[in-house]
C-alpha cells in the first residue's frame, strides 16, 4: 500500500506565504515508472475539487493550474520521497483543503488519474 501524509497548512493573511509538504511511503515504484507523479489538488468551501499542481518524478517536469501559475511552486526531494508546494501571494480564493495525490501515469490535470490520496490539510487565507 501507499500512504501520503500532508503537513504545513494553517491560517495566513492575504499576500502571505505557506509551504505544504507531502511525505510518501510504501511501494510506489517511483524509480521504475517513468510517468509516476505527485500532484496537489484542493477543494474550497462549496466548490468542486480542482487541480493545483503536479510534478513528474523522473525528470521534474511541472504542471500548474492557471489560477496559481507564478504564485505556487511544486518541488520534489527524491531522497526523502517528499513533495512540497510553496504558495506565495496567497489570496482568500486559495482557501481550501489541499490534498496530495499519487499517480503512475495519465492526465496529470485530472483527479481520476490519481491512485492514492492523502487526508488533506486546511489552508485558510484571511482578507
Amino acid at each position: 500500500q501507499v500512504r501520503l501524509v500532508e503537513s504545513g497548512g494553517g491560517l495566513v493573511q492575504a499576500g502571505g506565504s505557506l509551504r505544504l509538504s507531502c511525505a510518501v511511503s510504501g511501494r510506489t515504484f517511483s524509480s521504475a515508472v517513468a510517468t509516476y507523479a505527485l500532484g496537489w489538488f484542493r477543494r474550497g468551501p462549496g466548490k468542486e475539487r480542482e487541480f493545483v499542481a503536479a510534478i513528474r518524478w523522473n525528470d521534474g517536469s511541472t504542471y500548474y493550474a492557471d489560477s496559481v501559475q507564478g504564485r505556487f511552486t511544486i518541488s520534489r526531494d527524491n531522497a526523502k520521497n517528499t513533495t512540497a508546494l510553496q504558495m506565495n501571494n496567497l489570496k482568500p480564493d486559495d482557501t481550501a483543503v489541499y490534498y496530495c495525490a499519487m499517480t503512475w501515469g495519465g492526465d496529470y490535470y485530472q483527479s481520476r488519474t490519481y491512485n492514492y490520496w492523502g487526508q488533506g490539510t486546511q489552508v485558510t487565507v484571511s482578507s
